[in-house]
This record gives C-alpha cells, sequence and structure tokens, in this order.
C-alpha cells in the first residue's frame, strides 16, 4: 500500500504542473505571430528593409528631368556724390531645369541602389529566420522547465516518503539515526533542487513573455504519442547546396561583391564626360527712382541647351578612388568566399546534431521502457517482501528522470531541426505550422 501511495504522490507531483487549463495555453504559430509584431530587433531590421526602397527610389531620381524655382528681392540707395541721389529695387526669378543625358556615375549608383536593396531584403529574411529560431527555443526552453520542475517534485515527494519510513523505523528501533540523517539530507538536497527547478522555470517564463510581448503566456505541451518528423533530404551535401544557392548571408554577400565591382566602375567615370540637357525661363523687373529719372521696365530671359563637363585633372583623387575600390572588391570577394564556407559548415553541424538527437531520442525512449519495466518488477518485488521502499522509491526517480530527458531530447531535436532549416536558408513560417501540428490542440 505504502509504494502505491508513493506512485501516487509522485505522479500527481509530475502532471499538476502541466495540467494548466488549455483555453490558457498558447501554441507557436500564435506566438510567432506576437512576435513578429513586438520584437524588437526583428521590427528594425523590417524597417531597414523599408528604408532601402526608399533609397533605391532615390538613386533612381538621378536619371529623371529635374526643376527649380530660384526668386530674389533687392533694394539698393544710390547716393554718389557727383549725381541726384536716387534708390532702386529688383525683384526676380528663374526657372531652371535639367535633364541627364550620359551620366555613367549616375547610372552606375542606381545599379548599386538596386543591389543595397537585395542586401536589405536579404537581412530581413535572416532577421525573421533568426526570430523563428528564438521563438523556438524559448518555447520549448519553458517546456523543458516544467519538465524539470515536476521531476523535482516528484523527487521530492519520493524523498519525502523515504524520510518519513526513515522516522518511522527508527522511532520503533529498526532503523539507526544515520538512516534518518541520510534521508533528511537526500530530502534537504532535493529541496534546494526544486527551488533552483522553480526559479530557472520563472526565468525561462519572462523569456518568452518578453519575446511575444506577453504576460503569463502558457505553451501548449507536445502531442501525445510524440512523432518526431524525419530529416529529408538524408544527403548533408543535399543541405549544403541548398543553402549555397540561397541562404541570406551569401545573396548578401554575394550583392555586397557586386556593389564593389559597381563601385569600381562609379569610380572610373569619374574620368569620362557628363552631358545634360538644360533649360532656363527668367524675369527681371527694375523699379524706383533712379538718378536719371527713368522708370525700370522688365526684362525676359530664356534659354536652352547642352551642358557638356569633362574633368581634366583631379589631384590623383581619381586614381588612388579607383585603386581604394579595387582594394575593398578583393575584400568583398573573400567576405562571399567566408560567408560559403561559414554556412556550408553550419549546414553540416546543424545536420548531424539532428540526426543525433533523433538516435539519443529513440535510445532514451528505449530506456524509458526498461525504467518503466524495472519500476513494475520492483515494486512486485516490495509486494512480496525481496525489495524495500528504498529501491521503489529509486526506481521511480529514475523513471521520471529518464521521462525528463527525453522530452528534453524531443524539444531539441524540433528546435535543431528549425536550425538546420535556418543553416540551408530554407527556413520560413510553413516550419513554424510543420512544428505546430506537434502541440496539443
Amino acid at each position: 500500500m505504502r509504494s502505491k501511495r508513493i506512485s501516487v504522490l509522485a505522479t500527481a507531483a509530475v502532471l499538476g504542473l502541466c495540467a494548466t487549463p488549455a483555453a490558457f495555453a498558447q501554441n507557436l504559430r500564435e506566438l510567432y505571430e506576437a512576435a513578429r509584431a513586438f520584437d524588437a530587433t526583428y521590427l528594425a531590421a523590417r524597417a531597414q528593409a523599408q528604408s532601402a526602397e526608399y533609397k533605391a527610389l532615390q538613386a533612381d531620381a538621378l536619371g529623371l528631368p529635374s526643376a527649380a524655382l530660384a526668386a530674389a528681392a533687392t533694394t539698393s540707395n544710390i547716393d554718389p556724390a557727383n549725381v541726384p541721389a536716387g534708390d532702386a529695387n529688383t525683384v526676380s526669378a528663374t526657372l531652371s531645369g535639367r535633364y541627364p543625358l550620359f551620366n555613367r556615375s549616375n547610372d552606375t549608383q542606381r545599379e548599386q541602389a538596386a543591389k543595397s536593396l537585395v542586401v536589405a531584403k536579404a537581412e530581413q529574411e535572416a532577421a525573421e529566420q533568426d526570430l523563428i529560431v528564438r521563438l523556438a527555443q524559448a518555447y520549448f526552453d519553458v517546456l523543458g522547465a516544467q519538465d524539470n520542475l515536476s521531476t523535482s517534485r516528484a523527487s521530492k515527494a519520493a524523498t519525502a516518503e523515504q524520510l518519513a519510513s526513515a522516522k518511522r523505523n527508527f522511532e520503533v528501533g529498526t532503523a539507526t539515526i544515520t538512516d534518518t540523517r541520510e534521508a533528511q539530507a537526500k530530502f534537504d538536497l532535493e529541496q534546494a533542487r526544486e527551488i533552483a527547478a522553480d526559479n530557472d522555470l520563472r526565468a525561462k517564463r519572462i523569456a518568452l513573455d518578453t519575446l511575444v510581448g506577453r504576460t503569463g503566456v502558457t505553451p501548449k505541451p507536445l502531442l501525445v504519442p510524440v512523432v518526431l518528423p524525419a530529416v529529408l533530404p538524408a544527403d548533408p551535401e543535399v543541405w549544403v547546396g541548398i543553402g549555397d544557392a540561397q541562404h541570406p548571408t551569401i545573396r548578401r554577400a554575394q550583392a555586397g561583391l557586386e556593389i564593389a565591382t559597381l563601385e569600381i566602375a562609379r569610380a572610373r567615370s569619374a574620368e569620362g564626360p557628363t552631358l545634360d540637357a538644360v533649360a532656363s525661363v527668367g524675369l527681371a523687373k527694375y523699379a524706383g527712382r533712379y538718378p536719371q529719372g527713368t522708370p525700370g521696365s522688365p526684362t525676359r530671359t530664356a534659354s536652352v541647351g547642352l551642358q557638356f563637363n569633362l574633368p581634366l585633372y583631379t589631384g590623383g583623387a581619381t586614381g588612388n578612388r579607383i585603386s581604394e575600390t579595387l582594394s575593398l572588391e578583393e575584400k568583398a570577394r573573400n567576405d562571399l568566399a567566408a560567408a560559403r564556407r561559414g554556412v556550408g559548415q553550419g549546414t553540416r553541424v546543424a545536420y548531424f546534431g539532428v540526426q543525433s538527437g533523433i538516435a539519443q531520442v529513440k535510445a532514451l525512449e528505449a530506456a524509458e521502457s526498461s525504467t518503466k519495466l524495472a519500476l513494475e518488477a520492483t515494486q512486485l518485488g516490495y509486494r512480496v517482501g525481496v525489495r524495500v521502499n528504498l529501491d521503489v522509491l529509486n526506481a521511480q526517480t529514475l523513471l521520471f528522470q529518464t521521462q525528463r530527458d527525453l522530452a528534453k531530447a524531443r524539444y531539441d531535436v524540433l528546435v535543431n531541426g528549425l536550425r538546420l532549416q535556418q543553416a540551408s536558408g530554407q527556413l520560413d513560417t510553413g516550419d513554424v505550422d510543420a512544428v505546430n501540428v506537434l502541440l496539443a490542440k
């Protein structure tokens, strides 16, 4: 009967924390939408991408006509020594326009702005993928902390029963004070572990709340029975090839190299000519009392023509600028090579991490079955008198710890699966939905 009572207490301790009302629990997709609207890092990257769009439009304006209106009003007093004094007022206005007919620098700058927009979009995509991984990690960290606290409470409940049993045996003279003190020390240790686990859960909850901008977030647990998705394709080099083709980091580095190449052309264009079509219309009116006694009259002007410009000597600035851009292009080329190598290494590490996690899950599932059988055998032995109460408590503790480790391994597989998608540049909301279907409804 005592073994059954111990089992009931321990099981209640495990299930008590996880038994939260479903109405207040949120799944991963719901929290992802909340995080996209709240996370400052992601919102900053999105704003940066939006600003790049306006910057590209500014560059496009370099190839379009421009117009300007200038106006002035002046007054002057004429007081020479040998003529009658007088004053004059002048009002003038000029409307001028310019249209670039040939300007290599402007053309190159527009191409660079388009490439900069590609860079900003890639950075926004990388920020969104990072948000998914951070959210999944925080989500399953809370579930793992809940499991850890449940295990600590189960161990504490079992140790409390062991302490009570030791005290009873000491009172009837079948155990020594040493047994009681050992049980007390073990209970105190489990109590300390429970406090630490409870504090860890609080910290994990705060981290998740901060990420999604809500309070009291309760993530939904995994759906039972847990069926983890397979990793396909089953070849790490295929994943590496996918990442090399579409990873945001590589696309950003590739665009950076193209921008650096265009910068060389832009620097060289400073040695070339430019040709603009220009036109202007002006009106000036003079009024006032003149020394000659004649009133002012309005003057109208109009002009249209071509303006040609060819730099002849810049003191070596243009040549040095070209040399600078050549060095920067070499830097950008090496940055692209480093990005490719980094993505390849990260993808391989992520792939084998997922494979190792799946193998660990299978091993822990086998261990869970074994510990369940061991617990049943120990309970049977206790009932027939060949095992003692401590053996049952230890078997139960081992089972709960194995179940905790198994749940943690499953969480790691899911998070590492998202990291693999991120490492290969494929992570998107579809992967969030794929994990979301594994959660309880």
